[in-house]
């Protein structure tokens, strides 16, 4: 049974740090997660991510600070902690030579599923993520949607309060990643807390919070409305026919924060107090004797690539 059943902050990490040797893995992290959200930690490949998750599921202890999971402190109590969470890794690691079932039921066991209940669990997680009738199929003959599918079937057969997704999606044609994204809305709809590590902006867009983390440091955390409004910034997007041109003349500007292209159109961003478009008529005149200059809405990635370039600055 959970230690703080009724409280609706599950997650509760004050100035946890993770070292190896001289490298600061995780650097003075502090963050709540509430019961039922699903909570986003961004950020790129080696940031420290995985670190931190790994932390959470009293896998790996922190070398300062303290971290509890559902009332269970993360470096006293790890075996408490591993009951009541459900933890996927980045890289498919299921049993590729045992079907689908047998997966399944091979962590029922391993996750401690009464013995009492636990066909009648394989039966319902096997059904509820649409395995049914693949259930003979080897795990090695499945496609990567599927394999995931499976993943996160064994990683919840235990029905866990708390699951942990590490880059979930890694590697997944965009349909199936948009039915695994449905799937993760449906355990939260249900009370499912759930941590998902991404380095995909899009799928950052579907969670309710996010924790941005650069460095090992966590920059900000917010819903994808405030952490993209925290930033100021404004959007344009230019058609043109010579894009490079253009681009080439816009992206050693310091008012330009990013210049991004999608075929004849130009995407820039600028930061706030600048006339962006009194800017682009005056610099792209000799490239372009008319334009077609649109505003558009900033996006959770630029707010991301504002964020990492300040912090390279």
């Amino acid at each position: 049974m959970e230690a703080e059943a009724g409280d609706r902050t599950v997650i509760h990490v004050e100035g946890l740090s993770r070292s190896f040797g001289k490298l600061k893995a995780v650097d003075d992290v502090s963050l709540d997660v509430a019961r039922g959200e699903i909570f986003g930690i961004l950020g790129p490949n080696g940031a420290g991510k995985s670190t931190l998750v790994r932390m959470l599921c009293g896998l790996l202890d922190p070398t300062r600070g303290r971290a509890t999971v559902a009332g269970f402190d993360v470096a006293r109590e790890p075996d408490r902690v591993k009951r009541v969470i459900g933890y996927m890794t980045q890289r498919f690691s299921l049993y590729e030579d045992l079907t689908i079932e047998e997966n399944v039921r091979f962590y029922a066991g391993l996750y401690q599923v009464p013995r009492r209940t636990r066909s009648q669990r394989i039966e319902a997680i096997v059904r509820e993520l649409g395995l049914e009738q693949r259930r003979r199929q080897l795990a090695g003959q499945l496609s990567g949607g599927w394999k995931q599918r499976l993943a996160l079937a064994c990683a919840t057969v235990h029905a866990p309060s708390i699951v942990v997704l590490d880059e979930p999606t890694a590697g997944v044609d965009p349909v199936s990643r948009r039915e695994f994204w449905e799937e993760i809305h449906s355990l939260s709809a249900r009370g499912t807390t759930l941590i998902v590590t991404t380095h995909y902006m899009e799928e950052a867009e579907r969670c309710h919070r996010l924790g941005f983390i650069f460095s090992g440091r966590l920059l900000t955390v917010g819903t994808p409305r405030e952490v993209t409004q925290s930033r100021h910034l404004q959007v344009f997007e230019v058609e043109l026919d010579d894009v490079g041109a253009a681009s080439e003349r816009l992206r050693s500007r310091p008012e330009v924060v990013e210049c991004a292209h999608f075929g004849r159109v130009m995407r820039l961003v600028f930061a706030e107090g600048l006339d962006a478009r009194a800017f682009l008529e005056r610099e792209l005149r000799g490239v372009a004797p008319s334009l077609d200059v649109r505003e558009s809405h900033p996006t959770v990635e630029d707010a991301f690539v504002h964020m990492v370039k300040q912090e390279h600055a």
